[in-house]
């Protein structure tokens, strides 16, 4: 076994300090009694309640969620299907074109996926608003479900959905009831992780959005070109409590789940 060097340990300091100290400069900072965010003045719970009075900030903040949810929806949708193609229609015409269509969004520029769905929006005399948010963040996102879904297919037992199909089942209840519960983490992995990106998604919406939708991105954007404000701040502190209590959440499930199944492996093992 190596040991853990003092290069290490340096290493492994100024990794997390580089990345999770200017967050927690943030978080104590948001506290702060004064205007100006480089002052310390005291501390202060001053600015989560302007916050929660600005309509703007909550405003966006519905908009984003509303985005967010109906999006990373859709893109589940049609990334599963795509992936159910993938995986298990063999060869067919187009393919490969079809393939590449579906891939292509993870390694295409923002800037260019977004000038492109724009200029789509403009021809067809669509208006800008949720309604071509949610169709820019659904194209872009659908490729990462289709990912996370086609790695759970490729390694799924067929013979399982063909006894279902033996015992009387039609090829969608096969799916439904044999298919979809046992790659329902692949599934729900792939909606989590759209939703995310949909979340910190500034770049495609800023060129799909109309005077009638600001998305959370846009406006804090938009609010620090003129100088962070503690609400700003505040609003970072509020998105940070929330991302750890999620992870905390999924770790302990995780871990439960794990010690669940463990405990039921041993039990079988002694019944034998």
């Amino acid at each position: 076994m190596r040991r853990f060097s003092w290069f290490n340990a340096t290493s492994l300091t100024l990794g997390f300090a580089f990345l999770y100290l200017p967050m927690i400069i943030l978080v104590l900072y948001s506290f702060n009694a004064s205007k100006l965010v480089t002052v310390w003045a005291g501390f202060s719970t001053r600015w989560y309640g302007e916050l929660l009075q600005n309509e703007e900030f909550l405003d966006a903040a519905w908009v984003t969620l509303q985005v967010a949810v109906f999006s990373s929806t859709l893109a589940t949708l049609l990334g599963t299907m795509a992936a159910s193609v993938l995986v298990r229609s063999g060869r067919f015409f187009g393919r490969t074109l079809f393939s590449g269509m579906i891939y292509a969004p993870l390694v295409m520029p923002e800037v260019i996926t977004g000038l492109s769905l724009l200029l789509l929006f403009i021809g067809i005399g669509l208006d800008r608003g949720v309604f071509t948010i949610v169709l820019a963040h659904t194209t872009f996102s659908m490729c990462y479900v289709s990912v996370v879904v086609s790695s759970r297919l490729s390694s799924f037992d067929r013979s399982l959905e063909e006894a279902a199909l033996d015992l009387g089942c039609s090829p969608f209840e096969a799916f439904r009831l044999v298919t979809l519960p046992i790659i329902a983490p692949a599934v729900i992995s792939g909606w989590l992780l759209a939703f995310t990106l949909s979340l910190d998604d500034l770049v495609i919406a800023s060129f799909t959005t109309g005077p009638s939708a600001t998305t959370l991105p846009i406006k804090i954007f938009s609010a620090v070109r003129l100088g962070v404000s503690p609400e700003i701040n505040a609003l970072s502190t509020i998105m940070i409590a929330i991302v750890t209590v999620g992870v905390i959440t999924a770790s302990l499930i995780t871990k439960r789940a794990a010690v669940a199944q463990q405990r039921d492996e041993q039990a079988a093992i002694r019944s034998v």
